[in-house]
């Protein structure tokens, strides 16, 4: 009916206006009621030239471009003699826009929203822009649970055909969620099931959950895992037969009511294989985990369609289809499956395509791929290929796709998209550790030396107990087949009283080489060799320790070492991981003949089990070793292990535990064997993203002791400690916070609860 009413209006504009004017030659053009559009702008989208023939087409053509513009509410043409006379009434400007009754969203945010849809200070005023504003700004408010909002806009006219807008918002209460009601459930309590939910009532112990704040994507999903919780439990047949929200009349409580069907519980008599069969059957049929017998679960059926369809993949078929089929005998409830294989074209891809790394070169990404470009495609190997990019430091994330290639049907290309990360930094700043107190350090540290993954730095610290000054070369590539080569030159100056440790000084300069190389995937030979001098000072407030050694060694000795070393990394990150494993074999073995001899062996081995998209759980154990050979008694004691402090067992000072020197004031001497052990529970850090790559939480729970020569190897003897600890890889460095409490500490112990680290790596 509008659109009726709109064509007899613009046919009854068109007679009035006199379009019916005898077609004539337009000598001139004048533009009358212009106030502040200037008439450059309307000789701009008119249609009409001077020296046209105007004819009643032209003149329609001619008032609908004006019309469109959205500047005018009325436009005339009239004819004098051959002179077009065009008359416009412009449509108000806006002077102004004052939103009052906001406070769930600030008045310069709705401003910026208004902007965008086209109502602004300044601009042409549209009324009907208004009826969209008032749904705009209702929808933001119902999807923050503001139901009873009342929304009134006010349009007040002012001279200079200007307008006013006032937009009076009362918002009212959020909409809370009172109650989640459940019909049909018999095997299962109300209370079981609520759980499965992340919608429901706001718990009394946590007054700022978002709980009982309603959303139609989370009931969605809360649905879904109640379907999955009955089905992975037999129930083949569960349905949800309906689900009402309902809200008072207030429009301050919502009641959620969910009808259900359990059914009966079925059992699996068996299953078999058909389709095409492109690796041997008997091998897809192993990878099914159904079993005649069990009872049914949609978990165990999708997880044997999903390593179908890998192992499939990792031969090429990337788009292979794996579908479950049912026989379902309701009278026995019981069901038996058939996996259906359709492998699909064997893929092959393209192009390997980079973007993301603005510092980085293309080839230390290529590199580090396992998936070759003209080959088959292989999930196992892409996959491979993002965690070794992930695991190299110098991304924030790495993101891969692999789209098809348009008009071909067997191709696809991989897609990596990466975050770079600062990885290069000229730092002067100040320190903390609990092991060395204040740290004042200047450093040149390029991690991804002019974007080709080589690392320099040149490094210089001071604390109360030790100044280093380090320079450091390493090569991630040396060879083409992944071994790599690195140097380093060290210098440092150590006082080990003021580190709380039994005193003695020590000045020692040195020069190394070392070798990374690669057995496999996750497995790394590591060799090295080290030239260093060292000189020691005492007197007779040292240790006697240290004075011991003097005595029967000499204060100046020089040491040519190895280390050799055997890892296995499968982390799936440098920085934070969260699932795999690492085990680290490392020896120091000081060459025969030379001033010392001695030799170290460590022995470390972690790994990381993720619970769930939050949380991972990660074990730890560390056993040491050392001892003196030939000429060399005992293990140097400047070499000696200790434990206690951020990096070994929290609540405990730093280097506090184990053995103590014979002379007051009896300071720790450390031992030349270490037992560690640790085990953690990690968490991303509350009102941050789950994929939050640079901090999280942890429950962790500490042990550990270091044992001297002689001293039996008592686990009865270790301390330890629980707490909560925060990484945080900063945009200073890497900072660690943890609050330890002791759990067995003894008599002389010494006890340190809070903990930091700040511009030292973490654990």
């Amino acid at each position: 009916m509008k659109k009726i009413l709109a064509a007899l209006l613009f046919c009854v504009f068109y007679a009035s206006a006199g379009f019916a004017m005898e077609p004539f030659v337009v000598k001139d053009i004048r533009v009358e009621g212009l106030q502040r559009i200037a008439a450059g702008t309307v000789f701009n989208y008119l249609s009409v030239k001077v020296g046209d023939t105007l004819t009643e087409k032209k003149s329609q053509d001619a008032v609908r471009a004006l019309f469109k513009t959205g500047f005018f509410r009325d436009v005339n043409l009239e004819r004098d003699k051959n002179v077009l006379i065009v008359t416009v009434v412009e449509r108000p400007s806006i002077a102004g826009i004052k939103i009052v009754g906001t406070k769930e969203m600030s008045e310069t945010d709705l401003k910026k929203g208004l902007k965008e849809i086209g109502l602004a200070e300044g601009r042409v005023f549209n009324k009907s822009l208004l009826d969209r504003v008032e749904q705009e700004l209702r929808q933001q408010y119902f999807a923050r649970g503001y139901y009873a909002v009342a929304i009134q806009l006010t349009v007040t006219p002012l001279e200079r055909n200007r307008v006013d807008i006032n937009i009076d918002v009362a918002e009212g209460k959020v909409a809370r969620i009172r109650e989640i009601i459940i019909v049909g459930n018999h095997l299962y309590s109300d209370k079981q099931l609520r759980k499965l939910f992340t919608l429901g009532p706001r718990p009394w112990y946590a007054p700022f959950s978002s709980r009982d704040k309603y959303s139609k994507q989370k009931l969605a999903g809360d649905l879904e895992r109640l379907r999955n919780h009955y089905q992975d439990q037999g129930f083949l047949e569960f349905n949800i037969d309906s689900t009402q929200v309902s809200i008072t009349p207030d429009k301050e409580k919502i009641y959620i009511t969910v009808n259900i069907t359990e059914g009966k519980k079925y059992t699996v008599t068996g299953f078999k294989l058909a389709g095409t069969f492109v690796v041997p059957e008997q091998e897809l049929s192993d990878l099914v985990t159904v079993k005649s017998g069990g009872i049914f679960s949609r978990k165990e059926v999708t997880e044997s369609t999903k390593k179908i369809s890998d192992r499939l993949a990792n031969d090429g078929y990337a788009f292979a289809n794996v579908n479950a089929i049912p026989d379902v005998d309701k009278e026995k409830s019981q069901v038996s499956f058939t996996f259906f294989v359709d492998p699909g074209r064997r893929i092959y891809v393209r192009r390997i395509n980079f973007s993301g790394n603005v510092a980085t070169r293309d080839e230390v990404l290529r590199r580090e791929m396992r998936q070759l470009e003209g080959g088959w495609y292989n999930a196992e190997k892409i996959q491979r290929s993002r965690v070794r990019l992930q695991r190299l430091g110098f991304f924030d994330d790495v993101n891969v796709e692999t789209p098809t290639v348009t008009g071909v049907a067997d191709q696809v290309d991989v897609n990596v998209a990466v975050k770079e990360r600062p990885t290069g930094n000229l730092l002067l700043g100040v320190g903390y550790s609990d092991t060395d107190g204040l740290l004042l350090n200047a450093s040149i540290t390029q991690s991804n030396l002019l974007g080709t993954g080589k690392e320099l730095g040149v490094s210089f610290d001071n604390s109360r107990s030790a100044s280093n000054f380090n320079i450091r070369y390493v090569n991630p590539y040396y060879t083409k087949d992944g071994v790599s080569r690195g140097f380093n030159i060290f210098s440092s100056t150590i006082d080990a009283g003021a580190a709380d440790t039994a005193a003695y000084t020590a000045d020692s300069q040195g020069v190394g080489v070392f070798f990374g190389i690669p057995l496999s995937e996750d497995n790394k030979i590591d060799v090295g060799g080290d030239v260093e001098k060292i000189e020691l000072h005492t007197n007779a407030n040292s240790a006697r320790i240290a004075q011991d050694f003097v005595a029967a060694h000499g204060s100046s000795n020089t040491v040519l070492k190895t280390t050799l070393g055997w890892s296995h990394d499968s982390l799936d990150s440098l920085l934070l991981p969260t699932s795999g494993s690492l085990q680290r074999l490392s020896a120091e073995i000081s060459v025969p003949g030379t001033d010392i001899e001695y030799y170290k062996l460590t022995y470390l081995a972690g790994r990381y089990w993720p619970f769930s998209e939050s949380f991972t759980f990660k074990v730890k154990t560390e056993l040491s070793y050392g001892n003196g050979y030939s000429g060399t008694d005992t293990l140097p004691f400047y070499k000696n292990f200790f434990a206690g402090g951020s990096s070994t067992v929290r609540g405990y000072s730093s280097r506090s535990l184990g053995p103590r020197d014979v002379s007051p004031p009896n300071d720790p001497i450390g031992g030349n064997r270490r037992v560690l052990g640790n085990m953690e529970l990690l968490f991303p850090l509350p009102g941050t993203s789950r994929d939050n790559k640079s901090m999280r939480l942890s429950f962790f729970a500490d042990g550990g002791m270091v044992y001297g020569p002689g001293e039996p190897l008592d686990l009865g003897q270790l301390r330890y400690s629980g707490g909560l600890a925060f990484n945080w890889y900063s945009p200073v460095g890497p900072l660690s916070f943890s609050y330890a409490i002791p759990l067995n500490d003894k008599p002389g112990d010494r006890t340190e609860s809070f903990q930091f680290t700040l511009g030292v790596p973490l654990r």
